[in-house]
């Protein structure tokens, strides 16, 4: 065999000696990396991290409390949390001052003028007349309190705007002081409290929130619907009545308004209620008829066994001066003890309170700062002018 060939043969051999080899090195080492239970790390420029397989068996299926990752908290491992819940945050009213947002709006966008001047001359007395007389305090009591203030300035050398303001509250609080506020009950006795006023000024609504009022303090109230003429008004003092817890009379549509007081009264001192509110008419067509059936339902009130110990004259705030010629005919009808004054908080003419106390000489009793049954309250003067000036 010639040398050439042989030399061939044997390259040939060599090759595939060596393809064979590499092959079986290949197969080995994909056989050992995918046995190897600990593959070698990962290295790079970060640092070295270890691949670990996960020990948990991934054939098993999850029950109910299982979820794959993570362990089943044991009975041990669950924490009770008592928690309580926050207990509801007290309703708190607004107070006196905070209601009377438009009579203080008002009253102090006329007087505001007056605290930067250095001294206050001749026109500017005349402006602050006016603003009273615009916050409805009435023109003959405007012209009194500046009569006073100014008089008090000058003995005082109080020139400038400010120290003239201080004045001005100071004689207001004077000119509401003093009086009786109280709201009368005579131990022992069958009290009437009439209420007089013309219609839409609020009477049926005062008589259901004082009826609550005088449940709460421990009284017995009776509920008589004396206005007569007007149907609705009976319907709706028997709503306030069944509202409130209170006793509750009522007579025939057109009825002798007179009768019906006189049954109230019966019927408070048979069932032991020992204060009447009796509702009266508040027709104005005829002055002279609606004054005489007033003072005849007076005259009968107070027959035995009633025993009237207040006649409250009601009046609208936001009517103002208006309000006034009204408040005239009434307190010319009846006895009239004391006035409530209802809607303050929506007036911008509480002025008004100083025309009332001052003209029609009469105590402001009770005013009505809202809708609520609670917003009926009694009129606080020094907190009504303070309020005034802030």
């Amino acid at each position: 065999m010639p040398l050439e060939t042989i030399i061939l043969i044997a390259v040939a051999a060599f090759v595939l000696l060596s393809v064979s080899g590499a092959f079986l090195v290949s197969r080995r080492r994909g056989r050992d990396l995918e046995l190897d239970p600990n593959p070698p790390p990962i290295t790079g420029r970060a640092g070295t991290t270890t691949l670990e397989r996960p020990t948990q068996d991934l054939d098993a299926q999850p029950t109910d409390l299982d979820t794959p990752g993570l362990d089943t908290p044991s009975d041990a491992d669950v924490i009770e949390l008592d928690v309580q819940p926050e207990p509801e945050a007290p309703v708190v009213k607004p107070s006196f001052f905070e209601r009377l947002v438009k009579a203080r709006g008002a009253f102090t966008g006329y007087l505001g003028g007056l605290v930067g001047l250095s001294k206050v001359g001749d026109d500017e007395w005349e402006e602050l007349e006016e603003a009273l007389i615009r916050a409805d305090v009435g023109v003959k009591t405007s012209m009194k309190l500046i009569e006073d203030v100014r008089t008090e300035a000058k003995e005082t050398k109080a020139e400038d705007g400010a120290a003239v303001l201080q004045l001005l509250k100071a004689r207001m609080h004077t000119e509401l002081a003093g009086k009786d506020r109280s709201l009368r009950i005579d131990e022992g006795e069958t009290n009437v409290w009439l209420f007089v006023g013309v219609n839409g000024v609020g009477k049926t609504t005062t008589i259901g929130k004082l009826g609550k009022r005088l449940l709460a303090e421990g009284h017995r109230p009776l509920m008589a619907a004396g206005d007569t003429f007007r149907a609705a008004a009976a319907d709706q003092l028997g709503m306030w009545a069944e509202r409130s817890g209170s006793e509750f009379i009522r007579g025939a549509e057109g009825g002798d308004p007179s009768s019906v007081i006189f049954d109230g009264v019966a019927a408070a001192a048979a069932r032991d209620c020992d204060v009447v509110l009796a509702d009266t008419a508040g027709r104005l067509h005829n002055k002279s008829n609606l004054m005489d059936e007033l003072s005849k339902v007076r005259r009968v009130a107070a027959k035995e066994p009633g025993h009237v110990t207040e006649v409250f004259l009601v009046l609208d705030a936001t009517t103002g001066q208006n309000g006034m010629n009204q408040a005239k005919v009434f307190t010319e009808a009846v006895e009239v003890t004391g006035v409530v004054l209802t809607k303050l908080d929506g007036s911008a003419k509480g002025g008004v309170v100083f025309a009332i106390e001052s003209e029609l000489e009469l105590p402001v009793k009770l005013v009505g700062l809202g809708e609520g049954v609670d917003d009926l309250v009694d009129f606080e003067p020094t907190e009504f002018v303070d309020a005034l000036f802030e």
